[in-house]
């Protein structure tokens, strides 16, 4: 545990991401030129990024039970090899219906990636690094939105759709040779913990899994501060900065970068805020969230054009949200065993990425809605103006508002469940805040 070969193990997993969100994040930047190749609405575009994502939800339990089953290197392996042959589909895709195949490759292969990574981690290390790792892990992977963001949007722009899309393939096919060769599923000599021998004991597991408050509480928790980073990076930013802001579209796309830098900087802070305070992560989420809700509110009401620096500020806010997302698998991690931590970080991961291709899918009809509406009145079809765009974005406070009633919910019931079994009661952060102050100032 914590050995040499663990760090190995880490970065070419983490590597193994980096490529999965690369191949995740490339139709993010090619948004007009899968517009000029397959033609379409607005729904239609939006069809081939949500078809991807909800193939990557609706995997994420069936993984989850098959890292219980076999073991996450197995699913690594499978997954990024899945990646390759869908990003070359892609690549040579002559119709919508092609490259919608070649997606949902991608979004079953990327679903096999990071919550095998998480079971790797928790494998080959131990302690209080172990949520630090995963919040670099993320930050490493991420880094791959910066590869989609910079040089494959110039092979895009230079060199045409397909060799774009198969040098992005052959990244995913140097992490499979990769993962081959050096992954192993824990330490040798290390005990194995028991695994399912049986489909119906894992779905068993899932079950319990399924039900424990904690859980749930990741689910929630990453469904609210996921979901609106990963719709603007994955689709919907790049039309809306390049038609609705009127930026050049390689400023966009460098633009773009902003959450990957958000992300890098201040990811290590909540790895350590998250190892240093377990009992108060559910608040820094909502401190998350209802960042990420001022700053659309500022963009979405103000008047006209909003300026760059307000524009900067939301990429800074939306790159936290990435980050503070997989402190729903650190709630998936203390609440459950080892056994059955697949399963769990599974239910977890369908949170973020069923709010993002719901918001994603409802933007879009909006965006036909409105332009639909603006022709019958006589007026010059313009699909992709900001009002609409303002418009549209605003259904994210519906969607995540949603989310947020549930995390509540969910955060009441692992407390309760906190007290009863280990007799911790933990007390409302302002009544938390001022018994530090008192104690801080011996008066109390």
């Amino acid at each position: 545990m914590n050995s040499r070969r663990s760090w190995l193990v880490f970065y070419i997993g983490s590597f193994a991401y980096l490529s999965a969100v690369l191949q995740r994040t490339s139709l993010g930047i090619a948004g007009v030129s899968a517009s000029e190749r397959f033609g379409g609405s607005a729904a239609v575009l939006s069809s081939l990024a949500v078809v991807q994502l909800i193939v990557y939800a609706s995997a994420q339990i069936p993984v989850g039970v098959m890292v219980d089953r076999f073991g996450p290197r197995a699913l690594m392996v499978g997954g990024t090899a899945l990646m390759v042959i869908g990003q070359l589909t892609l690549a040579f895709a002559p119709s919508i219906t092609i490259a919608v195949i070649g997606r949902i490759l991608v979004g079953a292969g990327d679903a096999a990636i990071f919550i095998s990574m998480i079971r790797l981690i928790s494998s080959w290390f131990q302690g209080r690094i172990v949520p630090i790792l995963s919040q670099w892990m993320g930050n490493i992977g991420q880094l791959g939105q910066v590869l989609s963001a910079i040089p494959l949007a110039w092979l895009l722009h230079v060199w045409g759709w397909t060799p774009a899309f198969v040098s992005a393939a052959s990244v995913a096919l140097i992490a499979l040779i990769v993962l081959l060769l050096f992954v192993r599923d824990r330490p040798a000599g290390a005990s194995e913990h028991s695994r399912a021998n049986t489909w119906s004991e894992a779905v068993t597991q899932l079950r319990e899994s399924f039900t424990r408050p904690g859980t749930q509480l990741g689910f929630w928790s990453h469904y609210v501060t996921q979901s609106s980073g990963t719709v603007f990076t994955l689709l919907w930013g790049f039309p809306f900065m390049v038609y609705g802001l009127g930026y050049d579209p390689a400023r966009a796309a460098a633009m773009l970068t902003i959450l990957v830098g958000a992300g890098l900087v201040f990811g290590p802070v909540l790895g350590v805020l998250t190892a240093r305070y377990p009992l108060r992560r559910s608040n820094i989420v909502l401190a998350i969230v209802c960042a990420i809700g001022v700053a659309w509110a500022v963009v979405l009401l103000w008047p006209g054009t909003p300026p760059v620096g307000v524009i900067v500020t939301l990429l800074i806010v939306l790159g936290i949200g990435g980050p503070g997302s997989l402190i729903g698998f650190d709630f998936a991690r203390t609440f459950n065993p080892q056994r059955s931590l697949g399963s769990a970080n599974g239910v977890v991961n369908v949170g973020g990425f069923t709010a993002s291709f719901t918001i994603m899918f409802v933007m879009g009809l909006l965006l036909d809605l409105q332009d639909g509406w603006r022709t019958a009145g006589g007026a010059p079809s313009d699909l992709y103006s900001l009002s609409s765009f303002k418009v549209a974005f605003a259904v994210q406070y519906l969607i995540v508002g949603l989310g947020v009633i549930f995390l509540l919910r969910a955060r009441s019931r692992t407390r309760e469940q906190l007290s009863r079994d280990e007799g911790i009661d933990v007390a409302p952060v302002w009544v938390a805040v001022s018994r530090a102050w008192k104690k801080r100032n011996g008066t109390a």
